[in-house]
């Protein structure tokens, strides 16, 4: 029941350090902005310059593209045909057209470990979503949204579109399941599902394991997305084994 993490940090590679730093040395449990990365530097973290040719080729292509996808709405000028500035608009009437997450432009990585003697923890690292909105947190630094873990009851991460996940608690939902005795894979089936019935279409998968090592994995099925591998390293293997489910 400790929590560290880091939302909006910059100049930074090892974010889930840092945010293990802040579990370890400070009594708080998230820091964020450019105070989380004055933070991380004098902690001894390396800040440098994270620019690429390929995000620098990425983000002219976008420019190009009248900023798209800007995740903005209700705004003027209209935020689908320019890159702004942007100011409060009209709200509108026109059903808004859905909106998938590109599954390509999705970097999240989950784990949950479980030691010798049964001490569970849980993590996940992220570079967000393409193209968001500057100052965008998402559900990977939120406990019980991107990972949760109790040692009495199991561990849970999750990944895909975390402006919608996040509303759910997905990882926290699915520990809470474990631990009144159901099933990993069952109960990120049901963690999954509910966010399902309120939002059919959304893109993401949950990864589960109890405190006997049982696992499991569910995903939404979306476009370009109807399976979701994950990866197993246990006593039963000597190196680590990919598996796979089918989304729902």
């Amino acid at each position: 029941m400790e929590v560290g993490a880091v939302g909006d940090l910059r100049r930074i590679k090892n974010a889930i350090g840092v945010a293990r730093v802040v579990m370890e040395k400070t009594k708080h449990t998230f820091l964020v902005g450019e105070s989380a990365s004055v933070f991380a530097e004098n902690m001894g973290f390396t800040a440098e310059d994270l620019t690429t040719n390929t995000s620098l080729d990425t983000f002219k292509n976008w420019l190009n593209n009248k900023c798209q996808p800007n995740y903005r709405k209700n705004v003027s000028p209209d935020s689908s045909a320019s890159c702004g500035p942007y100011k409060p608009g009209a709200i509108s009437q026109k059903k808004r057209k859905v909106e998938h997450l590109d599954i390509s432009s999705h970097d999240t990585i989950g784990m949950i470990v479980i030691n010798s003697t049964g001490s569970i923890a849980a993590g996940t690292s992220t570079n967000g979503a393409n193209h968001k909105v500057p100052g965008r947190v998402g559900d990977s630094p939120i406990a019980g949204a991107g990972a949760y873990a109790d040692s009495t009851a199991g561990g849970a991460a999750a990944t895909g579109d975390g402006d919608v996940m996040m509303r759910f608690l997905p990882s926290y939902l699915a520990v809470e399941l474990m631990r009144v005795g159901v099933d990993p894979s069952a109960a990120c089936k049901k963690a999954v599902t509910r966010i399902k019935q309120h939002v059919p279409d959304f893109f993401g998968a949950v990864i589960c394991a109890n405190t006997t090592g049982g696992y499991g994995a569910a995903c939404n099925k979306a476009p370009g997305f109807t399976t979701f591998s994950f990866m197993v390293y246990n006593l039963q293997s000597s190196e680590p084994v990919e598996r796979k489910v089918d989304c729902i």
